[in-house]
C-alpha cells in the first residue's frame, strides 16, 4: 500500500533526490533550464537527472585530476551504470535516474556512449581531431544525450532519434564555435585537421590556429555543418509528437540564435560573449514551447 511507512520512506527520498537534482541544474545556469521547465513533473525530473549525469562526468573530463584518477572515476561511473540497470545504484545521481530508467525506456548504452565521450577528453587534450573523430565526439557527448532526452520528452520513435543525432551534433559544433578561445586556454581545439589544412592552417596549437587569419573560414564551414544539422532535426520534428519536442525545439531555436550571433560578431574578438537576450528567449519559450 502506498501509505505504509516503506512507501513514505520510498516517496520522501525519491523527493529528496528529484529536489537535490533540480537545484543541481538551476544551480549550473545552463541556458536548457527553462526548456525542462516546459515538461510535466516526471518528466522534468528525469531531465533534471540526466542533465546531473552528464555534469558528473563532464566535470570528471575537465577536472584537474591526474589522467590516471579521471579514468578510474569513468570506469566507476561504467559499473555505476550496471548497478543502475540492475536495481541497485548507490551514487545519488544514478539513483534519481532509476525511476526514469524505468519509466521512460532510457537506454543503457547511450549513458555508456556519454561516458565514452567524456573518456575521449580525459584521455589526452584533442587538438585538430578529423572529421570522422570529430563526428564521432559529438555523437557520443550530444546525440547521445539527446537520445536520452527525446524519451524523456516522451517521444521513443525512430524520427526522435534521428532529432538526437541531428540536433545533438548541432548543439555541439555551436558550442565548439562558442567555446573556441576556452577551449584553447587548456589546450584543446575542436576545430577538424582536414578543414584547416583545406584553408592552409597547418598548425594544430590552439593559439596559433585561433591566431591565423584564415580561422574565419574555417569557423564559418563548421557554421554552415550546423546549421544543416537544425534543418535536418527541425525536419525531423515535423514527423514526431509536437508536444514531446517542444523542449527540443526551443533548445534548438535558442542556439541557432547564438550560432548567428556568433556569425554576426565574426572570429576576431573570440573572447566577447555572444548571448541571447532574456525577452528573445521568452519569445522563443512561447513560439516554440506554449504556442508551437
Amino acid at each position: 500500500m502506498s501509505g505504509t511507512p516503506g512507501a513514505m520512506h520510498e516517496q520522501a527520498e525519491t523527493a529528496d533526490l528529484e529536489q537535490q537534482m533540480r537545484e543541481r541544474v538551476r544551480a549550473a545556469g545552463t541556458s536548457f533550464y527553462g526548456a525542462m521547465r516546459l515538461l510535466p513533473g516526471p518528466r522534468q525530473a528525469a531531465m533534471y537527472a540526466i542533465y546531473a549525469f552528464c555534469r558528473e562526468v563532464d566535470d570528471i573530463a575537465d577536472g584537474a585530476q591526474t589522467r590516471a584518477d579521471k579514468q578510474r572515476q569513468l570506469d566507476e561511473w561504467r559499473a555505476e551504470i550496471a548497478r543502475l540497470y540492475g536495481g541497485q545504484p548507490k551514487h545519488p545521481v544514478a539513483r534519481a535516474l532509476l525511476r526514469p530508467v524505468t519509466e521512460f525506456h532510457l537506454r543503457r548504452d547511450d549513458f555508456l556512449a556519454v561516458i565514452a565521450g567524456m573518456e575521449m577528453d580525459a584521455r589526452e587534450d584533442i587538438r585538430a581531431p578529423s572529421l570522422a573523430e570529430l563526428d564521432l565526439y559529438c555523437a557520443r557527448v550530444a546525440s547521445a544525450v539527446g537520445r536520452l532526452s527525446v524519451r524523456a520528452f516522451g517521444d521513443t520513435s525512430t524520427n526522435a532519434d534521428r532529432v538526437a543525432e541531428h540536433l545533438g551534433r548541432a548543439l555541439q559544433l555551436t558550442n565548439i564555435l562558442r567555446d573556441l578561445a576556452e577551449d584553447a586556454r587548456v589546450g584543446r581545439l575542436y576545430l577538424p585537421r582536414e578543414m584547416l589544412a583545406r584553408h592552409g592552417i597547418a598548425e594544430s596549437e590552439p593559439s596559433a590556429v585561433l591566431a591565423h587569419p584564415a580561422l574565419g573560414a574555417v569557423c564559418f564551414e563548421i557554421a554552415g555543418q550546423a546549421r544543416a544539422h537544425y534543418d535536418e532535426a527541425r525536419k525531423a520534428m515535423a514527423d514526431c509528437d509536437r508536444r514531446a519536442m517542444r523542449p527540443a525545439a526551443v533548445m534548438g531555436a535558442v542556439y541557432r540564435r547564438v550560432l548567428d550571433g556568433l556569425t554576426a560578431r565574426g572570429w576576431k574578438a573570440l573572447d566577447r560573449p555572444v548571448r541571447v537576450p532574456k525577452l528573445v528567449k521568452l519569445w522563443l519559450a512561447l513560439r516554440h514551447g506554449l504556442l508551437g
